[in-house]
C-alpha cells in the first residue's frame, strides 16, 4: 500500500546536486569473476570472522569459509567455487593489513550457488530467525556494515512497533539502492516481513525520496497485498537517509542524544539489507555478492554492477574503464565517503559505490579564512548543533567542552556544515579528529 506524498521531512539539511543521471536508469549487470578473490575476515563492525578453511582446500560457491568471531560478528562464505590458495594479510580500505582468505575461482565452473537448503521462516521463533540472519553473514549494506542480527536483538525492556526500510540514498551519484528497489522489490518486502517477525513490529514503512518514482511504483506493487507494510515518499533532501532524520520525517519521533532508534520503538534497515534477507534466508544461503554503483566523470562505462565480494578494486576499474586523468577514487558518495589511499584492496560488504573523479572535477576550496559567524553551518546542521562554535573549540584544542557542552558526539559527519561554509573551514575533518582524541582519552581513563 502506498501513502501519497506528504511534506514529511526534518528541519535543516542541504540540497547538493544529485549527479544520479549517469546510472539511475541503468539495470543491474553482473561483473565477471576475477582470477583471484580476497575475502577480508574483518569487513563489518565487531569481531573479525575466523577462518575455517585451509590452503589447498576446494570450496563451492556459497559454502561457509569463516565463522563468526562472537555475537557481534558474522561468518563469511565462498563468493565462487574454487580453491583456497592461502590465508594471509591484505590491505583494507584504510590501508591497514588484516587477515584474509585468498580464493582462486575455477575458470570452467558454472558458478551456481551450490550450498544451501530450504528453510521455513514462517514457523520459526524470533531467536531462531535472528540466528538464521547471523548465519547468512548479512550486515548493513548502506555503508555502516553493522551486523544485522545484532540490530534484531531488541534490548530487554524495549519494544519495537515499527520497522523502517531506508531507501532514501541521499548521497550524490549513488543509485545502488534505487536499482535494488526497482528490480528486487519483492525481496525487500519479504525481508521486511522477516525483520518485523524477528523484532515483533506491527508495521513496516519503506521510506524513499520522491526523486525515485519508478522505485515507488515497484515497491507499491510488491506490497499491494501486505496491509502492515506501506511505502512513503519523502522530499528529496540531504541527509534524509540518516536514521535519525528518517525516523523524524516518517514518524515524527526524535531519537534521543546518544540514543538508538529502539528507544523510540523503531528499527531501521537499509533496503538492500532487507532484500538480501528476503532472498537468502529462505534458502539458508550466505551473502557472497552485492550491488555497487560505479560512477563519476572518470568512468567510461558507469553502471550498477553486482559483483562477488573479494573482487579486487583494480579488476573492477579495469572492467569499467577509467580516464587517464583520474585524481580521486571515493568509496561511497562524495559527502561522507572516504578517499581511497591504495588500489590494492578488495570489495567488502559495506561498499555501496565507487566514485571516480578527474582532476578537473574536484573543487579546490582554496584558502581557509577565519569564521565570519554567518550562521550558514547552523542553518544546515540536521542535528541542530553549532558547528561554528565547535570549530573554534577544535582549533583551540578544547575537546572536553566540545563533547560535554556542545554535543559533538551527536555529529554523524554528514558534511553539511563544510559544504555551506563560505570560509572554507574543514569543519568535518576537525570534528573527526576531535572525536578520535575524545574517545582515546576516555579509553585511557577507563
Amino acid at each position: 500500500m502506498f501513502e501519497a506524498f506528504r511534506k514529511h521531512s526534518f528541519s535543516h539539511g542541504i540540497h547538493p546536486p544529485t549527479h544520479k543521471e549517469l546510472t539511475k536508469g541503468l539495470e543491474i549487470k553482473r561483473l565477471p569473476f576475477a582470477d583471484e578473490l580476497i575475502i577480508l575476515l574483518s569487513q563489518h563492525l565487531g569481531a573479525p570472522a575466523k577462518a575455517i578453511v585451509n590452503a589447498g582446500q576446494e570450496v563451492v560457491r556459497g559454502e561457509p569459509i569463516a565463522e563468526a568471531g562472537g555475537f557481534v560478528s558474522v561468518p563469511m562464505h565462498a563468493p565462487a567455487s574454487g580453491i583456497i590458495t592461502k590465508i594471509d594479510l591484505c590491505k583494507n580500505m584504510r590501508g591497514e593489513k588484516t587477515p584474509a582468505i585468498y580464493l582462486k575461482p575455477y575458470s570452467g565452473a558454472s558458478q551456481d550457488v551450490l550450498y544451501g537448503a530450504d528453510q521455513d521462516i514462517e514457523h520459526m521463533e524470533s531467536k531462531a530467525v535472528i540466528q538464521a540472519v547471523q548465519n547468512t553473514g548479512v550486515v548493513g549494506l548502506g555503508g555502516a556494515a553493522f551486523p544485522t542480527h545484532v540490530k534484531l536483538a531488541v534490548p530487554e525492556g524495549t519494544s519495537i512497533d515499527t520497522v523502517i526500510g531506508n531507501g532514501c540514498e541521499c548521497e550524490p551519484y549513488l543509485t545502488t539502492d534505487h536499482r535494488v528497489m526497482v528490480e528486487h522489490a519483492k525481496d525487500i518486502v519479504h525481508g521486511m516481513k522477516v525483520v518485523m517477525k524477528a523484532v515483533g513490529a506491527k508495521q513496516g514503512i519503506i521510506g524513499l525520496e520522491d526523486n525515485k518514482p519508478d522505485a515507488v511504483q515497484s515497491l507499491t506493487e510488491a506490497a499491494v497485498d501486505e496491509p502492515t507494510i506501506r511505502v512513503q515518499a519523502l522530499p528529496t533532501k540531504y541527509p534524509q537517509g540518516a536514521e535519525k532524520m528518517l525516523t523524524k520525517a516518517i514518524l515524527n519521533r526524535e531519537i534521543p542524544s546518544g540514543g538508538l532508534p529502539s528507544e523510540v520503538g523503531v528499527a531501521v534497515f537499509n533496503v538492500a539489507t532487507l532484500a538480501q534477507i528476503g532472498e537468502l534466508l529462505p534458502r539458508q544461503q550466505g551473502l557472497i555478492e552485492r550491488v555497487v554503483t560505479i560512477t563519476g566523470p572518470g568512468v567510461k562505462r558507469p553502471g550498477n554492477y553486482i559483483m562477488a565480494l573479494g573482487t579486487p578494486l583494480q579488476f573492477i576499474l579495469d572492467h569499467v574503464g577509467v580516464d587517464k586523468e583520474v585524481s580521486q577514487i571515493i568509496l561511497g558518495g562524495p559527502m561522507m565517503g572516504p578517499v581511497l589511499a591504495t588500489m590494492d584492496v578488495p570489495l567488502t560488504k559495506g561498499v555501496t559505490g565507487i566514485l571516480v573523479l578527474r582532476t578537473q572535477d574536484i573543487h579546490k576550496p582554496g584558502k581557509v579564512y577565519p569564521c565570519i559567524k554567518c550562521g550558514s553551518c547552523i542553518d544546515a546542521c540536521p542535528m541542530h548543533l553549532n558547528p561554528s562554535r565547535l570549530g573554534m573549540l577544535a582549533r583551540a584544542e578544547q575537546y572536553e567542552p566540545m563533547s560535554e557542552d556542545y554535543h559533538l558526539m551527536d555529529c554523524f559527519e554528514c558534511g553539511c556544515c563544510s559544504y555551506v561554509c563560505p570560509a572554507n573551514i574543514p569543519l568535518v575533518q576537525q570534528f573527526r579528529i576531535a572525536k578520535g582524541i575524545i574517545r582515546e582519552r576516555k579509553a585511557k581513563s577507563a
